[in-house]
């Protein structure tokens, strides 16, 4: 499985694509029983799911340039 044993390194700034996934990912699991973001549901799933998506094509973009 050399999958794993790929390196990449990111810069500052490519971190932003995760964290903005996983804010809205957690947004999204710790407002499920809250009628407060009721209405921001369908942002935050496009949010989530653009920047999974935008996340995921870096980081397979990144394995492919680093590898040796």
């Amino acid at each position: 499985m050399n999958f794993f044993k790929i390196k990449t390194s990111w810069s500052n700034a490519e971190f932003i694509l995760i964290k903005l996934c996983m804010a809205s990912a957690y947004i999204l699991i710790g407002s499920y029983f809250h009628d407060f973001f009721k209405d921001y549901y369908s942002p935050l799933f496009i949010l989530l799911g653009i920047t999974a998506i935008w996340f995921f094509f870096t980081w397979l973009k990144k394995m492919k340039a680093s590898k040796p």
